[in-house]
């Protein structure tokens, strides 16, 4: 078996379990998220909870990839799936107890980040190893298939398995899903780059470290500038879908917010398989970055119409359906101009910069839904009686949907103009590949390795 097949291999089987702890984790997931807006009524301890799960991505993403690059990948996330596993039990045990309370809710998204922050770069950083480099777009839109796939089974599940087998039951569910995860990890191999000859035999702090992956994306300037397009558009899709329960729940049951769910998670597996099925553009890749990224923004416009669960599934399904045809490309842009042995550093500064908006945005989206944009929208509000009331309706979660149809707005004119910019218009022709044409093969002492990819982050 040739190396990119023994690759190509590795990645599936990892692949695979980590599918199965995603749905697991989906599971009890969405049980604290019906939880929460049962016990507040309000948007805002949704959007708190998005925040301690994102702030610990974009504060430990420097150091996480340092680490990436010193360590061995697969311990790193061998522990921090195992840490993950911690968490989950004692969410459990609160629950059960009859204990759990929301700023509770924030303390477990908050450590369960923590591990995440450590895992995500060392699975990232193993797929440039693996994959042969004309497969990197296919494999990255096959981890989004399987958020999809995840998406999809775990609200069904949720309800389903709530008036079957109770909590207990889930619980045990999840605690199998991650020793399957546990056990696809311990059963391959996940081989370390090799240190260029200017690292080799020196040391290094981890500081300095951090500090390489600014330089390194400083220095080319095109995907520096895609990673400040990312940014903001991780910011204006997060400042409404951080709402998206709330809009649900305030005309309608948790069984409909499952349901809206599956769409969501329908609409990126469909796009994750096509994805899959095509491998994406060979070139001029950052058009369809570009392009498919304005074609989501569209699903934003039609969920934020009408309150209606036909408008809100049809709008979101748009969302989530072009997603993958634009993260899918990006992610294999940065993989093919990053040098395979220090994309630990860079990929974690990608990702501090891609996601660094998201904490505001959850912050400013419950503030803005509770105090500003649903008031305007109720009977005698502000806008109630203006052709934006007359369009989009007036009463409970209006106000949300105004803010969907905005964030539309935005994210298409945030596209306009980082297509404008000639640096990441021609990041693909500016900027020469770091990496051969088949990683893998040939190349003595190249490691067999892994991927992930995440939210809209390059």
């Amino acid at each position: 078996m040739n190396k990119s097949r023994k690759g190509m291999k590795t990645f599936f089987i990892i692949w695979f379990g980590q599918l199965f702890s995603m749905i697991g984790s989906g599971l009890i997931g969405f049980a604290l998220a019906v939880w929460i807006f049962e016990q507040t009524g309000q948007a805002t301890p949704f959007a708190l909870t998005g925040l301690f799960a994102i702030l610990p991505r974009v504060l430990l993403a420097p150091v996480a990839g340092a680490l990436t690059d010193r360590w061995n990948r697969k311990k790193i996330m061998l522990i921090s799936d195992s840490l993950s596993g911690v968490v989950t039990v004692v969410t459990a045990l609160l629950l059960f107890s009859g204990q759990m309370e929301v700023w509770m809710v924030y303390l477990i998204s908050f450590m369960g980040a923590i591990f995440a922050s450590f895992q995500q770069p060392a699975y990232a950083a193993s797929i440039v190893m693996l994959v042969p480099k004309d497969q990197l777009t296919r494999a990255n839109s096959m981890v989004q298939m399987g958020g999809s796939i995840s998406d999809i089974l775990t609200p069904l599940l949720a309800g389903i398995l709530f008036t079957t087998i109770g909590m207990q039951g889930i619980i045990l569910i999840d605690v199998v899903t991650y020793l399957i995860a546990l056990t696809t990890l311990i059963l391959v191999h996940i081989p370390q780059p090799e240190k260029t000859v200017g690292e080799a035999g020196r040391k290094i702090s981890v500081f300095d470290d951090v500090a390489f992956g600014w330089r390194y994306l400083a220095q080319r300037r095109g995907l520096l500038g895609l990673l400040f397009y990312f940014a903001i558009v991780n910011f204006m899709a997060n400042l409404s879908s951080a709402t998206i329960g709330p809009l649900v729940l305030s005309f309608n049951s948790a069984a409909s917010l499952g349901a809206v769910q599956t769409v969501m998670g329908v609409g990126m597996l469909g796009g994750s398989l096509l994805m899959s099925i095509w491998g994406g553009p060979k070139k001029r890749m950052i058009h369809s970055v570009i392009g498919f990224i304005a074609l989501a923004s569209v699903g934003f416009w039609v969920a934020g119409f009408q309150p209606s669960l036909s408008y809100i599934s049809a709008g979101l399904f748009i969302l989530m359906f072009f997603i993958p045809f634009a993260s899918g490309p990006s992610s294999a842009i940065f993989a093919a101009k990053v040098a395979p042995d220090v994309q630990g550093r860079v990929f974690a500064t990608r990702s501090m910069i891609s996601l660094s908006m998201m904490p505001f945005a959850y912050v400013l989206s419950g503030v803005l839904a509770d105090q500003v944009f649903n008031p305007w929208l109720v009977e005698g509000g502000a806008l109630a009686n203006t052709f934006v009331g007359r369009w989009i309706g007036v009463g409970p979660g209006r106000g949300i949907g105004l803010m969907m149809i905005c964030s539309g707005l935005l994210l298409m004119a945030a596209s306009g103009i980082a297509f404008a910019n000639p640096h990441i218009r021609n990041i693909e022709t500016e900027i020469p590949d770091a990496i051969p044409s088949q990683v893998g093969e040939d190349h003595t002492g190249a490691p067999d390795v892994l991927l992930v990819s995440g939210e809209i982050e390059g």
